[in-house]
């Protein structure tokens, strides 16, 4: 197990690296959004890095698994509620978390919600 969560740390800081050492497209698609022809194509002309490429390469693949597991944890830390808790308001039960049981939200879910929610 420990082997495993080693090579998925590792993984995700490869993926890390890669990305910070590419640049970033955000404020060139603004301008590429202008120059999108007839044929729904916007022909580009640009230098890119090793680090760019190697970036590109892999980054649909990338996003893909990263929403995969998010969408897995977020179905997994959802909430439920809490049967037979002890509560001062029976019309509003304490929710819990069904995966590990902390209130709801629970810090799994807060945390994807944090880092997602602009």
């Amino acid at each position: 197990m420990q082997q495993r969560h080693g090579r998925l740390r590792e993984r995700l800081e490869t993926v890390r690296a890669r990305a910070a050492k590419s640049s970033t497209w955000r404020t060139s698609t603004q301008i590429l959004f202008r120059l999108v022809n007839k044929d729904g194509f916007v022909p580009v002309r640009t230098r890119l890095s090793r680090e760019d490429l190697a970036f590109l390469a892999g980054a649909r693949e990338e996003v893909i698994a990263f929403a995969d597991l998010t969408l897995r944890l977020v179905d997994l830390h959802r909430p439920q509620e809490a049967g037979g808790g002890i509560t001062s308001d029976p019309d509003r039960p304490i929710r819990r978390c069904r995966a590990c049981m902390s209130r709801w939200p629970c810090p799994t879910y807060r945390t994807i919600t944090e880092a997602l929610d602009p």
